[in-house]
This record gives C-alpha cells, sequence and structure tokens, in this order.
C-alpha cells in the first residue's frame, strides 16, 4: 500500500468520524427541546388544571370577601363581582387569565390589594430558602447515611441507621415541629423565636430574596447570623423525613450496583476503596438518588404549610393558606401555578443529570 492511499485513508476515517461526534451531541440537544416543548404544554395544562379546580371549591368568594351589610346591596355585589371578572363566562374568565399569565400578570389579590405577582415575590424566595436548606441538608446526611449502611450490611450500624430512617418517615412532620418549637425555643431557649430574623433587626437589601444570601452579600454579618439561627430548626424539621426517605433510597441502589460484575472487576484489579465507591459505586446509584431528591425538594415546597405556621415563616405555605380560608381566587390560581412550574423545573433539571451522570442516558 502506498503512502498516499494511506493518507487518504486516515483523511477518510476522520471524516467518517466528525460526523459521529457532531451527531454525539444532536440527540441530547433534541431531546431539550422536547422536553422544553413537553414542559410548555404541561405549563398550559397546569393553569388549566388549577383554574378549573379553584372554581370547583365550594362557597362563593362575594361571601367572603365583602360584609354582610355590602352583600344585600345588589349593586355593590354586582360591581364587585364586574371588577373581577366574576360576572362573565367561566371559558372567557380562563382565556383571560390565560393572557395574563403569558403576560405576567396574575391579577390582584383581594385581600391584599396587591398584585399576586408581588405577594409571591415575597413569599416565594422565603419557601425557597427553608426548603434548598432543607433539601440540603437531606441530601448530605442521607446520601451518607445510606452509603454507610449498605457499606455495613446487616452489622449494628445497618440496623441502628434503618431504625431511625423508619423513625424519621413515621413521625409526622407537624408534631415534631411543634415539639422542637416547644422545647428548643421556649423550655431549653437554645434557638431563636419565629420568623425569619430578630424583630429588632430590619431585612437585608433585596438581591435575591434569601436573607441569608443577601445579608452575605452586603456584609452584614449580624443579620446572616440571625437568618440563619431562624433557618436551623425549621429546616431540619422539613428534612428528617427526606433523610429518612434518601438513607433508605441511597441504601437500596448501593447494595445493587455492589452486586454488578464491574464492581467486582475493580474490587479484583486492586483499585482502593475509595475510588471504587466514588467512580463506580455511587455514580451509578445517583440515578435514583436523584429522582428521589427532586421529587422531593419539590414536596418541600408544597408541603411546608404547617411547618410556617408553626414557626411564622412568611412563605407560600402561609400565603397559601390565608388566600384559601378567604376564597382569594387570583391568590390561589398564583400558587398553583408556582408550585407546578417549581415541579416542571425540577424535573428537567433531573433529566439533564440523568446524562450528565450516566451515559447510557446520553447514548440512548
Amino acid at each position: 500500500m502506498s503512502p498516499t492511499s494511506s493518507s487518504e485513508d486516515l483523511k477518510g476515517d476522520t471524516a467518517r468520524r466528525k460526523p459521529g461526534r457532531s451527531g454525539s451531541r444532536s440527540p441530547l440537544i433534541r431531546f431539550l427541546a422536547r422536553r422544553v416543548l413537553t414542559a410548555l404544554l404541561l405549563a398550559v395544562g397546569i393553569t388549566l388544571v388549577t383554574f378549573v379546580l379553584t372554581n370547583l371549591v365550594p362557597g362563593d368568594p362575594v361571601s367572603a370577601n365583602l360584609g354582610q351589610r355590602a352583600l344585600g346591596d345588589p349593586a355593590i355585589v354586582a360591581q364587585w363581582r364586574a371588577e373581577h371578572g366574576l360576572d362573565k363566562p367561566l371559558p372567557q374568565q380562563y382565556l383571560m387569565h390565560l393572557q395574563g399569565v403569558v403576560q405576567g400578570d396574575l391579577g390582584t389579590s383581594q385581600q391584599s390589594h396587591r398584585p399576586v405577582m408581588d405577594d409571591l415575590a415575597e413569599s416565594v424566595p422565603a419557601t425557597l430558602e427553608l426548603a434548598g436548606a432543607a433539601i440540603l441538608i437531606s441530601l448530605v446526611a442521607g446520601v451518607a447515611f445510606g452509603v454507610v449502611a449498605a457499606l455495613r450490611r446487616d452489622r449494628l450500624s445497618d440496623h441502628l441507621l434503618r431504625v431511625l430512617s423508619l423513625i424519621g418517615i413515621s413521625v409526622p412532620t407537624f408534631w415534631l415541629a411543634l415539639m422542637a418549637f416547644y422545647v428548643f425555643f421556649y423550655r431549653l431557649q437554645v434557638t431563636p423565636g419565629s420568623g425569619r430574623i430578630d424583630p429588632t433587626m430590619s431585612p437585608p437589601p433585596q438581591v435575591t430574596g434569601l436573607y441569608t444570601i443577601d445579608s452575605a452579600l452586603a456584609g452584614q454579618w449580624d443579620v446572616f447570623a440571625s437568618a440563619v439561627g431562624h433557618l436551623i430548626t425549621p429546616a431540619l424539621v422539613l428534612a428528617l423525613y427526606t433523610i429518612g426517605l434518601l438513607t433508605r433510597f441511597t441504601r437500596s441502589a448501593v447494595l445493587e450496583v455492589l452486586g454488578q460484575d464491574y464492581v467486582r472487576a475493580a474490587r479484583a484489579k486492586g483499585l482502593p476503596g475509595r475510588v471504587i465507591l466514588f467512580r463506580y459505586v455511587l455514580r451509578s446509584a445517583l440515578v435514583p438518588i436523584i429522582t428521589v431528591a427532586g421529587l422531593a425538594f419539590g414536596s418541600l415546597l408544597s408541603g411546608t404549610v404547617l411547618v410556617e405556621a408553626i414557626f411564622a415563616w412568611p412563605g407560600v405555605g402561609q400565603y397559601a393558606y390565608k388566600s384559601a380560608t378567604t376564597l382569594d381566587l387570583p391568590a390561589v390560581m398564583g400558587v398553583g401555578l408556582v408550585v407546578g412550574g417549581v415541579y416542571l423545573v425540577i424535573n428537567l433539571i433531573v433529566d439533564v443529570l440523568y446524562g450528565v451522570i450516566d451515559p447510557r442516558v446520553r447514548l440512548q
């Protein structure tokens, strides 16, 4: 074979390999495009579901928002219905609601008389800070406990961690919040009281709405210490259930991976145990763990009502409860859209992380 033909064959092989590389990226791009399109369609479905369910709630918003004297005046009742669009047919009300959502207008709260977006801009960061701290604690503790329980299977530490995880899953969160508030604040006085910071302090300049981050950015370390102190107890209360859940899922996932042939082969090659654990075992076990963590974070955002009420935390849970008890329909629909949007974003992030962690997902 001549050198010329060899060089031509090499160029041909290179040319054939290049499309393969670009082609390996295109499936991921198409996958992300499909996921984004699906998320948009689901977002429209969320607006429809929240609108229908909100209007199916028994009760009359007019009676909940107007006094007895105003209810006796038909002119005032008709004017109130016209101002809030309740005098129009339901399909037209939904189209008006959908148009407002597209334009970033969720309507005006019937209680605060402020735009719902402004109310949510104050309450959503508080819940994000609380849920974010809880899921961070849950991931660190739950994954660590699960790995230890799997590596020490059927030993005393494994049985102890399994019992503790069962207790964490079984204990009602509201009861745990009441006991934590009573014991650590009222009796022992080792934790701050309710709220996000001490009453004598002013909130930090708003950048993200998260007091811990905003106070650190502003250099207000006294406010930062107060915000962290107020955050620890409710975050730990919320994290206990998720820690138990992640501990059990991590243990099962790690035990399944430990029995795979490639892990046995890595041990037979004499690789250090730390390398086997982090490079082979944990990476393969992270896919189900990420799924559970994503769902847990979404449930934390939407399930903080009682904890926020006990610790007087001004988050989405408190706002949703007050809006539901007064039949504040725009506010209730706004909260539903926020929670549904958070689930959509979390699912999209989880799908992307699948491809980052597991090459098999990228190939598929």
